[in-house]
């Protein structure tokens, strides 16, 4: 009883082939897929994009800021 033998898998796919029908089947599968290869694309275009380095302002100085003080 711990596991399914082929003849509940076999009731279970006639089960939801009459709720749902082949027709929708069919199209929840060719969505899935697209989705599938549209997420492999978008990882192929990531791993083949040159990386760009960003070079630090040339107007920007590091070190530390003391206080200002003004001169009346």
């Amino acid at each position: 009883m711990g596991s399914f033998s082929i003849w509940h898998w076999l009731i279970v796919l006639v089960i939801v082939l009459l709720v749902f029908g082949t027709k929708k089947l069919r199209n929840i599968g060719s969505d899935l897929g697209g989705a599938v290869k549209g997420f492999k694309d978008a990882m192929r275009e990531e791993q083949s994009a040159p990386k760009i380095e960003q070079k630090p302002d040339a107007s920007v100085i590091e070190g530390e800021v003391g206080q200002k003080t003004k001169n009346q």
